[in-house]
């Protein structure tokens, strides 16, 4: 595996077709408060792209022609935030998306466990390390353990999309997922909009004044 870390933008002489693995870095899980401070971005053949973007400005216009090209299936675990904090910062929607935590919680039943060290483990029988989850991203240097977990967060998705898309095909569930995918931006902008703790779909048996 190599890692590449770009400063500003993703080079415009690196092109990704068919499918890349997303992930992203911030000073925390406030959309509005965090700044976005790491892209990470991978075609599954084992190399690394780490964009760290400006954060005065987010001009990043060939990471943002990335994002926007519907011809190129993003692929994410926890989708929502990511979605979100993409929009926020950057001024795209990403499309199209597939969602490894919402594939795993539509086929792995049998289990509560759905964080993508879990689905690495069980379904790839590969280790991978949290221990860089809580620290700076926000600094100019990022460290060689940091680049290596930001990593470590998307070299493994396009397999884990292949395993569980079999489980999907198998349980019968491969169109409602595609559908929960075609929400994810919708979900992702009630969340910037206010509601992201409130369920609006919920049924609630109070009155107001």
């Amino acid at each position: 595996m190599t890692n590449y870390l770009h400063k500003g933008d993703l080079p415009a002489e690196i092109k990704f077709i068919g499918s890349i693995a997303i992930d992203t870095e911030a000073m925390g899980l406030n959309n509005f408060r965090d700044k976005l401070c790491l892209v990470q971005l991978s075609d599954g053949k084992g190399d690394v792209h780490l964009v760290q973007p400006d954060r005065t400005s987010y001009n990043a216009p060939n990471l943002k022609k990335l994002l926007g090209d519907k011809n190129v299936e993003k692929i994410f675990h926890f989708a929502r935030f990511d979605v979100a904090i993409l929009h926020h910062y950057l001024g795209v929607w990403t499309a199209p998306i597939y969602c490894t935590k919402i594939a795993s919680r539509l086929v792995r039943t049998y289990t509560d466990s759905h964080g993508l060290k879990d689905l690495c483990q069980e379904l790839l029988n590969k280790k991978i390390s949290k221990q860089q989850q809580s620290s700076d991203w926000g600094a100019d240097h990022l460290s060689k353990d940091q680049i290596e977990y930001a990593a470590s967060d998307v070299i493994h998705l396009h397999e884990l999309k292949d395993s569980l898309n079999l489980m999907l095909a198998r349980e019968g569930r491969t169109e409602l997922a595609k559908k929960c995918f075609e929400f994810l931006p919708v979900r992702a902008e009630l969340d910037l909009s206010g509601w992201a703790e409130e369920d609006i779909f919920s049924h609630s048996t109070k009155r107001g004044g």
